[in-house]
């Protein structure tokens, strides 16, 4: 397909692109969670004509538009779940929903996929090869839905897959790529620091678990900085530190969580060994005990160099495209590292930010938002990719 009508084709159907992408921020549902989210997807795809079939590894979805099983065939993903934050904008498609909402772009990557799946779908008679459109859920939660729904099939005689994620890092008109490792492993830990309790004004009568905790968190300071090696990326935060109810009583116990990310196994390993030496010192210093909950994330997304030049090639045809910027690798996880496992693939990024009317908030952040016209970009990169690609494995 011409990369003119590509580009048409985008633009004709933005309207309802964003009416999906709307509809999906305005009705967000948590991880693990989902129900009106997949139920819409299947009626959408099953309204096109596509082989859909639900509950795929739990909660996800696959439509298969298949033209003649010997032919080569793509897999084209995206997730749909939220996350528990309390969305805080002053648009009509706030949330409706307390306390969740879509501040990381899934529900503009299932606004995308669709729209993909309906170009491709009106298209099909041009399609030299098969397509698999994966809508998949809990991307956010670990062990995350990739796993569930490849264990369930949603990879069978899959040849390549692509994803792209929606960045507020990147400007609308800019696609993003990485070749090789792009993502880190998201690794969580949660730590119940056990002491007796007792009245604050005598605190030599108890052994106290604020305390501990705190020299605890100060302590995995001294991990990254002086156990790590210096040129291996590592990010060790806390993010949770909850323990007591007044005053004047010092707690029986403190709870401490929080993420360590890093590259390779190595690193990984060094950070997991110092931490439990850390805990054990604390037991021997302060007579505390603990529990300890490690949960290793997702490994990285390394993508394969060929799919990659196709992407890149594809978003170098896009007039709409005004940069085709390399990225570094970020210490972000995204379980698209397990589709990646099975088959080749590459996971890129479109520019979605605007600052003049405030979508350049970071991910994750209660007033996120996007510049919708960047998703014309994201549809555009990815129909162009897919007939690129089955040029390619036909031999033209």
């Amino acid at each position: 397909m011409e990369t003119s009508v590509v580009e048409q084709l985008s633009r004709t159907h933005y309207n309802e692109m964003v009416r999906l992408r709307r509809h999906f921020h305005m009705y967000p549902e948590l991880s693990f969670q989902e129900v009106q989210t997949p139920a819409y997807i299947a009626e959408y795809l099953r309204e096109l004509g596509l082989e859909v079939q639900e509950g795929v590894g739990g909660r996800g979805v696959v439509g298969r538009l298949t033209i003649d099983s010997a032919l080569p065939t793509v897999a084209l993903r995206a997730d749909f779940d939220a996350l528990p934050i309390q969305d805080q904008k002053d648009v009509p498609y706030k949330s409706t929903v307390p306390g969740v909402m879509h501040a990381c772009g899934h529900d503009a990557h299932t606004a995308v996929l669709l729209t993909v799946a309906r170009i491709l779908t009106e298209n099909k008679d041009q399609l030299q090869g098969n397509v698999v459109f994966i809508h998949q859920h809990a991307e956010e939660v670990d062990p995350g839905g990739a796993i569930q729904m490849i264990a369930d099939g949603c990879l069978e005689d899959v040849d390549a897959i692509f994803g792209q994620h929606i960045s507020s890092n990147l400007d609308v008109g800019t696609i993003g790529y990485k070749y090789g490792t792009a993502t880190g492993m998201p690794d969580d830990f949660t730590i119940k620091i056990r002491g007796r309790g007792g009245h604050a004004s005598k605190p030599h009568a108890t052994i106290d678990p604020v305390a501990a905790a705190i020299s605890f968190c100060n302590q995995l300071q001294y991990i990254v900085t002086r156990k790590s090696k210096p040129m291996e990326p590592v990010v060790l935060s806390i993010t949770m530190f909850n323990g007591g109810h007044q005053h004047n009583i010092i707690p029986d116990e403190v709870e401490v969580g929080g993420t360590i990310r890093t590259f390779n196994a190595e690193t990984q390993n060094v950070m997991i060994s110092e931490l439990q030496k850390c805990l054990e010192g604390l037991v021997t210093t302060t007579g505390i005990s603990y529990d300890l909950d490690y949960m290793k994330g997702y490994p990285p997304v390394v993508n394969d160099t060929d799919k990659t030049d196709l992407v890149l090639a594809a978003a170098q045809e896009i007039s709409t495209v005004d940069e085709v910027r390399e990225m570094a690798p970020d210490l972000g996880g995204e379980d698209f590292s397990y589709y990646l496992q099975r088959v080749p693939g590459t996971f890129y990024y479109t520019g979605t930010r605007n600052s003049s009317f405030k979508a350049d908030y970071p991910h994750h952040h209660a007033k996120f938002d996007i510049d919708e016209k960047g998703l014309t970009n994201a549809v555009s990169v990815m129909v162009k990719s897919v007939f690129n690609y089955f040029e390619k494995e036909n031999g033209q």
